[in-house]
């Protein structure tokens, strides 16, 4: 259902879900009532960070984002920039694989190190992953699906949160796990950048509109010049801005690397200290 075109007195629109809050909110119990309640120590930053990964995930869904992302491309756009690139990695600077394995049972620990997570959590696999998520939720028939089931637009945002969560994780290497070099995470990042310039370009380039569906879902009395527009609007919006914000990413990673050669110069100079080098 079309809902009024958006005007700037909008931003105070909500777009408040039952099913979307509830999942919020139990996210949350899990992580800090369950987690870090049984923990018993956990780094105050992680938290932080997850409760601002929260943050961003109900402004990018439950609020005027939320509402205008089915009738403006570009809206929808950016709440998934939000999701994958905001939000998602914010979860995974939470570390909350790391706190379930600290705060969990035996069982959950040994599902922790199966070989089925080992092969979903594993850098590659999450590159790969990334490397077609995005075209294939942008470029293909999938869109059309979404625009015209609300259920597979959810599973869509939950998709952006879940992917971009196991890609951020192999980049910022906190958690346990298979472990990239971290000045190869830097490499790792800027090599997944193509994707998003690609998907980007393909949408700001095209000279008809791509998607079908469109139309019965754009603002009442927009014409197929403004539709047209708005999908190149968004592949700017992907493009542009999917890679600032990749960029964005390597400022912490190359932090990191700092800090790891750092600590790695210290422990050698202790061993050639003990030596006598």
């Amino acid at each position: 259902m079309k809902i009024m075109p958006f005007s700037w007195h909008h931003l105070n629109h909500w777009d408040l879900g039952v099913l979307p809050f509830l999942l919020l909110v139990g996210a949350g119990l899990l992580y800090f009532y369950w987690g870090v309640r049984r923990a018993g120590s956990w780094p105050r930053v992680r938290s932080v960070c997850f409760l601002l990964g929260l943050l961003i995930t109900f402004i990018a869904t439950q609020t005027f984002i939320g509402a205008y992302d089915m009738e403006y491309f570009s809206d929808h756009m950016i709440q998934h920039l939000l999701l994958i690139m905001v939000a998602a990695p914010l979860f995974a600077l939470s570390a909350p694989l790391d706190l379930a394995y600290k705060s969990g049972n035996a069982a959950i620990r040994r599902f922790l190190d199966s070989k089925f997570m080992e092969v979903v959590t594993h850098p590659l696999f999450a590159f790969a992953l990334y490397f077609a998520f995005i075209p294939f939720t942008h470029l293909t028939g999938f869109m059309n699906l979404m625009m015209t089931h609300m259920w597979i637009h959810h599973l869509e945002q939950i998709g952006f949160l879940v992917v971009g969560y196991l890609f951020f994780r192999a980049a910022f290497g906190l958690e346990r796990g298979y472990k990239i070099h971290p000045g190869l995470r830097l490499v790792y990042v800027m090599a997944a950048v193509p994707v998003d310039t690609f998907t980007g370009l393909v949408l700001s380039m095209s000279s008809r509109n791509p998607f079908s569906s469109y139309p019965a879902m754009a603002p009442t009395g927009a014409s197929r010049a403004w539709i047209l527009s708005n999908i190149k609007l968004g592949g700017g919006i992907m493009w542009i801005g999917g890679d600032a914000l990749m960029l964005l990413a390597l400022i912490p990673i190359a932090f990191m690397w700092v800090k790891w050669e750092t600590e790695r110069t210290k422990e050698l100079d202790k061993i050639l200290d003990a030596q006598g080098i």
